[in-house]
């Protein structure tokens, strides 16, 4: 018995010494402190998280591919799991020509952020390719470049945003439908990560969740407030806030962890049209996309944008909310404020030339620009205006209007939890672009209402829904509203937008699918007051 319980002992010694050793190997410091703690340094003597188990097993290390294919040029990301010290930090594209797989490039993996692009130059955008990542001797992850749609009469594009932490489970329904739907783009508005301070655990789980909506065709990720670990964001061109709300303009926290979080899931895009750095050395991404008979201006609406504290009156408990409705929302429109930013609308301006016969210009970006919402939160809890939302300051955003109509585009962006269409108005009603803003992935736990003060509608409305037609929001922009989605309903307002775009006629219907509805079925329903069909 003795002899048994030493033979034990030894094994278990052994054991435990083996396992010293590698946590003891060296790592790559990060190069900030109190964020991201759960996939830095020695991130495998962390205990089990909520958000999800980064100790996978060896062949499942690689998480997660997203592509774009932009110009003959091939961009990929590989986002992986992160690695035990004495792993290879080298993963490798492998590409199937001929019905041979080619190793064509090797590439190191970031250990800040567990991520790595790869750049494929002379790409035949002409045919369909498999790719596959590969790490070690076990780890595969495969999928599909599609070529280029450019002789489909009808393109389409599947638009999410905000997906709460206020639920981890699976996205089911948005996988069955999305892939049943086939749309030729997915993109992603913001908000892909909600726990502001673990970005990768969260980008992980994100991915995890919608990995088979991206693994075999082109997809667009831009990160907003919450994926920067902010409850909302004015960057101010990348300098430092001083308060945790970031009221007062910039970025709360360090910058490094900045630039892993736009790195995962920015390095993907086409390459930025100036990629000078802002202040910093934070990236930028802001960029375009041709798609078939689609131009996609990326833009980051956003970075630029000034902070409200301090620089105009307060008008409500915070900086940024106003409560009162008989305030004059001239006296908020100071001089000095900016929205997108000169370099953003030299962009725009410079992007909206090119008018090529049989194409349709659209925009992406983060939120609207306007305030689309008349309550927040909770039905009894009114907020006359928003400043975290782009109708202001209003100077800057009639900028960015003008820049949008006089290139003919559509908008399309997220974050309000809030499904709208509105035909903005600059200097009079409806002279301006239709802008289309999806709804929140998960949408219940703040939810926004479209709701009149006096439960009316506006002149000129369609009809179709109680409160449509022509109003000024709480900034006095002018908004025709032609369709909204509140969460009075079985998904509580949660769900995807689908955007069908007809490059040769101009004309685009937007979609709006409830999250517990399965398209497969012919009893499928849109929201009410869906689909809107528009021509330019």
């Amino acid at each position: 018995m003795k002899n048994l319980i030493y033979f034990v002992s030894v094994i278990l010694f052994a054991s435990c010494k083996s396992v010293d050793q590698k946590e003891t190997s060296t790592y790559v410091q990060a190069p900030f402190s109190g964020v991201d703690t759960l996939a830095t340094n020695d991130w495998w003597n962390r205990a089990a998280n909520p958000i999800i188990d980064l100790k996978v097993d060896r062949k499942d290390v690689i998480a997660f591919g997203m592509y774009t294919a932009h110009a003959n040029t091939l961009k990929l990301t590989a986002q992986l799991f992160p690695l035990y010290p004495k792993e290879t930090r080298e993963v490798r594209l492998t590409l199937l020509k001929n019905g041979k797989w080619q190793t064509v490039q090797k590439k190191k993996v970031n250990e800040i952020g567990w991520s790595t692009t790869f750049r494929v130059e002379n790409w035949d955008m002409s045919t369909d390719t498999r790719y596959r990542f590969m790490h070690g001797k076990e780890a595969v992850y495969e999928g599909l470049i599609r070529k280029d749609p450019k002789d489909k009469k009808e393109i389409t594009i599947a638009a999410l945003s905000c997906n709460s932490n206020k639920d981890r489970g699976d996205r089911e329904n948005y996988v069955r439908n999305i892939n049943h739907q086939d749309p030729d783009l997915i993109f992603f508005a913001g908000d892909q990560s909600y726990d502001h301070t673990e970005h990768t655990a969260a980008w992980l789980k994100f991915g995890m969740q919608f990995r088979e909506t991206f693994r075999n065709r082109p997809c667009i990720t831009i990160p907003d407030d919450h994926d920067i670990g902010q409850g909302n964001l004015w960057g101010e061109g990348g300098k430092v806030a001083q308060i945790r709300a970031g009221n007062d303009g910039g970025y709360f926290y360090p910058a490094e962890y900045v630039k892993m979080v736009e790195r995962c899931q920015t390095a993907h895009l086409p390459d930025p049209f100036d990629s000078t750095p802002i202040q910093q050395g934070i990236g930028v991404y802001y960029t375009n996309m041709l798609l078939g008979g689609i131009d996609l201006a990326i833009i980051e609406d956003r970075k630029f944008k000034s902070g409200p504290n301090g620089k105009i009156p307060q008008m409500g408990p915070r900086p940024d909310h106003v409560r009162d409705s008989t305030y004059d929302p001239a006296q908020i429109d100071v001089d000095g404020l900016v929205l997108l930013g000169d370099r953003q609308l030299d962009f725009l301006e410079n992007w909206g030339k090119d008018k090529a016969e049989n194409r349709i210009k659209v925009v992406l970006s983060q939120t609207g620009f306007c305030g689309g919402a008349h309550l927040h939160g909770r039905q009894h809890n009114r907020l006359h205006a928003d400043l975290d939302s782009n109708g202001w300051p209003q100077t800057g955003r009639n900028k960015a209007l003008k820049a949008i109509e006089e290139a003919g585009a559509i908008h399309i962006a997220g974050d309000q939890h809030l499904a709208t269409v509105i035909k903005h108005g600059i200097d009079e009603f409806d002279d301006g672009p239709w802008a289309f803003v999806v709804p929140a992935i998960v949408n219940n736990y703040y939810s926004r209402w479209w709701w009149p003060a006096d439960e009316k509608a506006g002149p000129n409305s369609n009809g179709k829904l109680p409160w449509n037609g022509r109003f000024l929001d709480g900034f006095n922009n002018k908004i025709s509203m032609h369709a909204y989605v509140n969460p009075d309903n079985h998904s509580e307002g949660a769900g995807y937008g689908l955007i069908r775009l007809y490059p040769e006629t101009k004309k685009v219907v937007f979609e709006c699918w409830p999250r517990m509805v399965d398209v497969t079925t012919e009893e499928a329903k849109q929201f009410p007051g869906f689909p809107v069909r528009i021509e330019l």
